[in-house]
């Protein structure tokens, strides 16, 4: 999503680029395929209407998005917990103050940390001081039932992470995104986001199935090479952009990005497990959230009941995430555990009907986001070499598409003293 921002800008400025992707399609982990005639996107994931970036570039119309239920219903000793957000849902806010996920005066304080969110700005919030989230929810008054039952699988679920050791910083920005936003799903699956930004690109400039084994930078008088898998050689004339997960990054940029290095400490990762059934236990386009401190399984949802076109009428398509990999265990086995976990919260006889479609084992899925953080990370090097991606900004998808513009604007600021001349091949982006 970086590599195709940093293209979108490039192009709004009159600047000629490639750009070069491994795998069969763009969008990086932002993707959806199709199986059997469901929507698998890989790894679960929720659009957020409020991210200023991509309000900036795309067109929420056309990604026709379907909102989930402004709130959760959390398990806990044995059933579930309705949470809801008061200001969308009156009633049921009302309803949930007695529940045990919380109490009153929890959900008296998350009223008033939205209200708090909402009263900064998002540069404000990320030049704040940090600490762990954890840290911060204890300094802010909520009760170890809130944290434990609501917070930790909520926010495992966002950040994969249920310790809560993420930064404060983008709790208080995700907390800002949600009051200001909805939780959605595009009726063609998350990866209609990147295909969105692909097609307003020229076609001839995204050269997918090609991967690159080398790059190095522009230097007077010699352009910037891109060497790709079977031998061939791109040439940049003014910069070359690496937009790639962190690790990728540093294997292609080498002592480039020493100099300048994202966070080092070990990513986040996750394992999300998609099964076909005949129904959903509930018509509701609620996430489930695992408040108990047991159990492989940290969220559930059935997206087909937030967006039908998830699924083949008559069918519904179940959603499962794990916080980890979970790589000790093989997919049957993994599917299987899941499963019986699933039948405690729905019921054997439903959770019979499930049959496994695909696992999608991410180990990958976010950059480490622990303090301390920068989230405004250089992404101009040295040499005619850029980088970019949500390992320079936050870990979000405004994150990304952030960090691909600010790149661009780094391209053209280093390049406009330039001769004319020099000018007719720019930015390959990786």
């Amino acid at each position: 999503m970086a590599g195709l921002s940093c293209g979108y800008h490039l192009q709004k400025a009159g600047v000629r680029f490639a750009i070069v992707e491994s795998s069969d399609s763009v969008g990086g982990r932002v993707q959806t395929d199709i199986v059997d005639g469901f929507l698998l996107d890989r790894g679960f994931q929720i659009f957020l209407t409020s991210y200023k970036e991509a309000q900036a570039m795309l067109d929420y119309q056309s990604l026709d998005l379907k909102p989930f239920y402004a709130g959760a219903l959390v398990r806990w000793n044995g059933a579930f917990h309705r949470v809801a957000d008061p200001l969308r849902h009156f009633g049921d806010g009302l309803g949930s103050l007695p529940n045990p996920v919380g109490s009153p005066i929890d959900k008296a304080l998350v009223g008033l940390f939205r209200l708090k969110s909402l009263l900064k700005s998002e540069d404000a919030i990320f030049q704040s001081p940090e600490t762990t989230t954890y840290s911060r929810l204890k300094a802010e008054g909520f009760s170890d039932a809130i944290i434990d039952r609501f917070f930790r699988p909520f926010l495992g679920g966002i950040f994969f992470d249920r310790d809560l050791n993420v930064t404060s910083r983008l709790f208080e920005f995700v907390m800002r995104c949600l009051a200001t936003g909805q939780n959605c799903l595009p009726s063609k699956g998350i990866g209609r986001v990147g295909e969105q930004l692909a097609s307003q690109l020229p076609s001839d400039a995204i050269h997918t199935g090609t991967r690159v084994e080398s790059v190095t930078g522009p230097i007077p008088g010699q352009p910037g090479r891109v060497r790709v898998e079977g031998g061939q050689t791109i040439c940049a004339s003014q910069a070359v952009v690496v937009a790639t997960e962190a690790p990728a990054a540093r294997t292609l940029l080498g002592e480039a990005m020493a100099s300048s290095d994202s966070k080092s400490e070990e990513a986040v990762g996750t394992a999300n497990l998609y099964f076909r059934a005949p129904r959903p236990p509930r018509e509701e386009n609620v996430l489930y959230l695992n408040g108990e401190s047991i159990g492989l399984v940290n969220n559930a949802c059935f997206p087909s009941t937030v967006a039908p076109s998830y699924a083949p009428a008559g069918q519904a398509l179940v959603s499962l995430s794990t916080i980890g990999t979970q790589s000790d265990l093989s997919d049957s086995e993994l599917a299987e555990k899941c499963k019986a976990e699933m039948a405690e919260w729905f019921g054997q006889d439903e959770v019979a009907t499930w049959q496994l479609l695909r696992v999608y084992r991410i180990p990958f899925a976010q950059p480490n986001q622990t303090p301390p953080t920068d989230f405004s990370r250089a992404v101009n090097l040295t040499n005619g070499l850029f980088v970019c991606g949500d390992h320079r900004d936050t870990a979000t998808l405004d994150g990304a598409l952030k960090s691909g513009r600010r790149a661009a604007e780094a391209v053209l600021a280093a390049t406009a003293a330039l001769p004319v001349s020099s000018k007719e091949v720019v930015g390959t982006t990786v």
